[in-house]
């Protein structure tokens, strides 16, 4: 009886997803490139500030500064925040502007009791902004030439006061592969994208801190990075504050345009997911009552499938039959919806097939979170340890 329960609960909580990643899939606004004849944009056009905390970025930041440089957008200052980096940081990002005056490089403030460090850093880049719109994004982020034009008029063109975006994600190797795309089956499977923008509990809020739009009045309102100022998870914490002030929060996939690779290998991949992992799930006990769930949607079917007969829960007979007839659906189920958010998405889609796996790499990241709150009181990151959030 138990069995057939678990079997009839995991089935429902997969067609679930599966039903939240098909509505998402036809309702999730992309960015796209704008041609002249839907440029629409107040003339002449708002001024956007760039903002970037860095620290010890320089494998990507010449890069980084070139590309947004060479944005079509008329009237935009680029901010990079560098955060006491040891590699020169500042000096390569001031190499990229060659005199160019759009670009300013900001020297970075002591970090104050109290405050995360990218919090911090962003707090001070706030205040230097002129913008009408401030986009906050990380140094690892990349920007197409006409990116900036098509994040402006999505904000201008839904109102938002903030248009968080999700970059499109390159991935290389394979740990990469397996486990940054669950980004996606998380924002796509989960949370319906109406509910983020319609629904008025600040629970139903969704961002990405690689891209967050903020029409500087709104952000001032709010307060700043100070309402966030010890957030692991400053961007969740962000879209909340925006719907309890009844300001409106939109969101959108970057389509190529705005595009990310975060890692290039497990180490990287396993610390930088283990840094939110915890503030992502609320709690130690959110993070193990969250880990047992997607080991029973995402990998228990597969475990059931393969005992061994006398080992197995299943029933024997037809029963068997007609019994692993459904589980191997429930497989299915998991790989599907883990392919549909893969193609909406622009990731590989024969990736899914290896979902148990990604599972497993999950774990081994839960676990190093765990590891981290008790052998450091907290995450570590560049260096630093980040308390959890109060």
């Amino acid at each position: 009886m138990a069995f057939h329960l678990t079997i009839i609960l995991v089935g429902g909580a997969l067609i679930v997803m599966t039903g939240i990643a098909i509505l998402n899939a036809f309702t999730f606004a992309r960015l796209r490139a704008v041609v002249e004849a839907e440029h629409i944009l107040p003339l002449p056009p708002s001024k956007v500030s760039i903002c970037i905390p860095a620290r010890n970025e320089a494998r990507v930041i010449r890069d980084t500064a070139q590309a947004l440089l060479a944005q079509s957008y008329p009237h935009l200052e680029i901010l990079i925040l560098d955060d006491h980096s040891t590699d020169g940081t500042g000096d390569l990002a001031r190499a990229a502007a060659n005199g160019d005056a759009r670009l300013r490089v900001i020297g970075g403030a002591e970090l104050p009791d109290g405050w995360h460090g990218k919090n911090w850093a962003c707090q001070q880049l706030g205040e230097a902004a002129t913008g009408d719109w401030l986009v906050f994004t990380d140094a690892d982020v990349r920007w197409r030439t006409d990116a900036v034009s098509a994040l402006i008029a999505q904000a201008e063109r839904t109102q938002a006061d903030l248009l968080t975006v999700w970059p499109t994600q390159t991935t290389v190797t394979w740990s990469e592969r397996l486990v940054v795309p669950l980004m996606a089956l998380v924002v796509l499977g989960y949370l319906p994208a109406l509910a983020v923008h319609h629904a008025p509990f600040a629970s139903l809020a969704a961002a990405n801190g690689q891209c967050l739009c903020f029409r500087a009045s709104a952000y001032r309102t709010l307060g700043g990075h100070r309402i966030v100022r010890n957030r692991i998870i400053e961007d969740i914490a962000f879209a909340r504050a925006i719907k309890r002030a009844r300001l409106r929060l939109r969101t959108a996939d970057g389509c190529g345009l705005i595009d990310c690779r975060m890692y290039t290998n497990w180490q990287e991949v396993r610390d930088g997911y283990a840094k939110n992992i915890i503030a992502g799930y609320g709690s130690v006990i959110g993070l193990l009552l969250g880990t047992v769930f997607h080991w029973a949607v995402f990998l228990l079917p597969w475990v059931w499938l393969v005992i061994p007969s006398p080992l197995s829960p299943l029933p024997q007979g037809e029963g068997n039959i007609t019994t692993r007839v459904g589980i191997a659906g429930l497989c299915m189920l998991g790989i599907g919806v883990r392919a549909l958010t893969a193609a909406v998405t622009r990731q590989r889609i024969g990736d899914a097939l290896l979902m148990p796996v990604s599972a497993l790499l999950m774990t081994i990241i839960a676990g190093q979170a765990l590891w981290w709150r008790l052998r450091y009181g907290g995450v570590r990151w560049k260096g630093r340890t980040l308390t959890p959030d109060s």
